[in-house]
């Protein structure tokens, strides 16, 4: 399998950076192609930046982190996990950025008796009666932030909405999140392809319905495909939007520009949070890779801190139930604020109002405001029995 040159690149080189002694080695499987590549790639620079603040180190114990691309194919990932099983001996992975991916590779992890902790894709199927003591998520559960724009769709007063995703496990768990906290009236679900870069057919869907709103989940070059193509049909200034994070997020507003001005969106993190984790963390990650973090980026230091939580206990050897303890304790002070694991080990936590707005120097950004859920949980977390 040829992996892209930028993955084996960011493996070697992050090898070379570490000590000779590492003792645990860390199997990132991302991805870092496809217009859904920057994903995959803010995590990873989020995750390794965690890692060098500890000059090559988690918790205090020595680790080597291994960077490959799953090319956002189920089968690659899968094929990834098993290589890394057998011939380095990885017990700990990460890194997954797509749920497809992660229904795919996950479960052949766990069965080998590893442990996975996921910066992002967080599907249904894995959070209630298949959850496992050895599966963690530090992001969300794929429901739970759609669940938020639902909330704030319906604080808004909109009675009649349009859903689009697309047809994948994510996307599915979007709409049906929405739908649990929205209330009201959903004239049409249209669900897109994961590879859709033309969305005129569905744009003339939702002209044609009248609604009181749309909700769309498209993340990465599709989310920027989408609000462009959105700005020039003319349904910008005609129809309102309420989107969860992954659908405005900073690289798309920075990619879009105005065209995200006037959209509502929720988030669990944003860069101007005011605690100081999250301060010193914006300014460090800017001043490494000279770019604005994205909200994948923190799910990919705050899950290299939450390790961090785990290897302080297990230390070198890795027990999975020391690690576990660790993972729980959440020793760590995280980026996006108000965090604790549930019993299913999927993350409590608060959702916020976000915005775009013009900046002081005409750039457009996103701005956070109230919060919309407080300690807000899962629905699956109840089916689950650890």
């Amino acid at each position: 399998m040829r992996f892209k040159s930028l993955a084996l690149a960011g493996a070697s080189l992050l090898a070379l950076t570490m000590t000779a002694s590492a003792q645990v080695k860390i199997g990132f499987i991302t991805t870092l192609s496809t217009p859904g590549g920057y994903l995959g790639e803010d995590a990873r620079d989020g995750f390794l930046l965690a890692v060098n603040e500890e000059g090559g180190k988690l918790g205090g114990v020595p680790v080597q982190v291994l960077v490959e691309d799953d090319q956002l194919k189920p089968a690659n990932g899968k094929q990834i996990a098993e290589k890394w099983l057998e011939s380095e001996k990885v017990k700990l992975f990460t890194g997954v950025i797509f749920s497809n991916v992660s229904i795919a590779t996950v479960p052949t992890i766990l069965e080998a008796g590893g442990i996975f902790v996921s910066p992002n894709a967080g599907p249904s199927a894995f959070s209630g009666k298949a959850c496992n003591k050895n599966y963690y998520v530090t992001s969300w559960q794929n429901d739970n932030l759609h669940e938020s724009a639902g909330a704030l769709a319906k604080k808004l007063g909109y009675k009649r909405m349009v859903l689009l995703a697309p047809n994948y496990p994510a996307g599915k768990d979007a709409i049906i999140g929405f739908k649990r906290t929205f209330g009201g009236e959903v004239i049409e679900e249209i669900y897109t392809s994961l590879d859709q870069t033309d969305f005129a057919a569905e744009m003339a869907r939702v002209r044609a319905a009248k609604p009181d709103a749309v909700f769309q989940f498209h993340p990465g070059g599709q989310g920027i495909a989408f609000l462009k193509q959105w700005a020039q049909s003319g349904l910008k200034d005609q129809v309102p939007m309420v989107v969860a994070s992954p659908s405005l997020e900073q690289k798309i507003v920075a990619s879009v520009g105005d065209a995200a001005i006037g959209i509502a969106g929720t988030s669990h993190w944003n860069g101007d949070l005011p605690n100081e984790a999250n301060k010193a963390f914006v300014k460090a990650f800017v001043a490494k890779y000279n770019r604005e973090p994205t909200v994948y980026a923190s799910q990919g230091y705050d899950a290299a801190k939450l390790i961090a939580s785990g290897l302080k206990t297990s230390g070198e050897k890795l027990d999975a139930d020391a690690f576990r303890s660790g993972m729980l304790k959440v020793d760590a002070k995280l980026v996006r604020g108000n965090f604790k694991f549930n019993n299913n080990q999927h993350p409590i936590q608060d959702w916020y109002e976000i915005k775009a707005v013009k900046g002081t120097d005409g750039k457009v950004v996103l701005q956070s405001g109230a919060k919309v859920l407080e300690n807000h949980a899962d629905a699956y977390a109840k089916d689950c029995a650890l």
